[in-house]
């Protein structure tokens, strides 16, 4: 696989905490993540048999043929440079390293622009040596990632100007250069199995504490035993020490119907907390467009 001079640490930032990391393939992450994360778990996966890599568990296995020795929902984060330019099925290894992300985790990866000016120069030549190489078109990146269940995706570009004859040429002939498109050999990319702010919100809490959760939220939501459920809602939020913050950005996220799951709460329950969440949650919504419930 060719080395590129990317350098997808740019997607990290200093708000990152990974404790569970696999790089793929791109050896050369592997000092700059550990100098980064100094007390990460971190592994390497490679079907190069002679790549010696100290101090760093390493499984030598073709990823794109063999499934990964690894548990579901392990990491933080998988890094690696172009993994999907050479596979037969692309969706199949996109939706399958997600499984190994928690759910707050990131795949970080990066692939070659079809669009390069250098690649339409090359045709114009008669030259195309990818024959077994997958070019994507950063379009068509998002909607594969998107379709292999990532919520979030952001793109950096790695660029090669081109002449300004060969730019102006291509332009002429009907390529749209938009977001300079033409002149990026490769986009480097940030796929994550949660947008942001849901990110942050499955941060705090354990999977079965956000269940349930969410479950009773739906209870209020809909009518089903009310008085109870709104009894159970206050018992989780002093058990598990909720703040009011955290309760209105996930009632943001979970509640559809606000207003009857407002009234249902403000009918069984004094809390003074309650008008607390109920003034946040509010202000998370644009009021200016008549968006405070649905």
């Amino acid at each position: 696989m060719e080395e590129i001079t990317s350098s997808l640490t740019e997607f990290i930032t200093g708000e990152d905490f990974f404790n569970k990391i696999l790089v793929v393939e791109s050896k050369f992450y592997l000092k700059p993540l550990r100098e980064r994360f100094p007390t990460a778990e971190i592994f390497f996966v490679t079907a190069n048999e002679d790549s010696d890599c100290p101090g760093v568990e390493t499984f030598y296995l073709d990823y794109r043929e063999e499934r990964l020795p690894f548990e579901e929902e392990y990491f933080d984060a998988i890094i690696g440079d172009l993994t999907l330019e050479v596979v037969t099925n692309p969706q199949d290894i996109a939706a399958g390293f997600s499984t190994y992300l928690k759910q707050t985790g990131c795949w970080i990866t990066s692939f070659r622009n079809i669009r390069h000016w250098k690649v339409f120069e090359k045709l114009m030549r008669g030259v195309f040596g990818g024959i077994v190489s997958r070019l994507y078109t950063r379009t068509e990146f998002e909607r594969l990632l998107y379709a292999s269940f990532y919520k979030e995706v952001q793109f950096l570009p790695l660029k090669k100007n081109a002449p300004p004859e060969m730019l102006e040429r291509l332009i002429k002939c009907g390529f749209d250069n938009f977001d300079d498109d033409l002149q990026t050999e490769f986009w480097m990319v940030k796929a994550s199995r949660s947008m942001a702010e849901l990110a942050l919100l499955k941060s705090m809490f354990t999977p079965e504490v956000r269940a349930d959760l969410s479950r009773i939220l739906h209870r209020i939501e809909y009518d089903i035993a009310i008085e109870d459920s709104v009894k159970n809602f206050w018992r989780l939020f002093d058990a598990e020490g909720i703040f009011p913050d955290y309760m209105a950005a996930f009632i943001r996220s979970a509640v559809i119907h606000r207003e009857n799951f407002y009234r249902n709460m403000q009918k069984y329950s004094a809390r003074a907390e309650l008008e607390e969440i109920i003034e946040e949650c509010e202000s998370l919504y644009d009021f200016d467009n008549g968006d405070r419930f649905h």
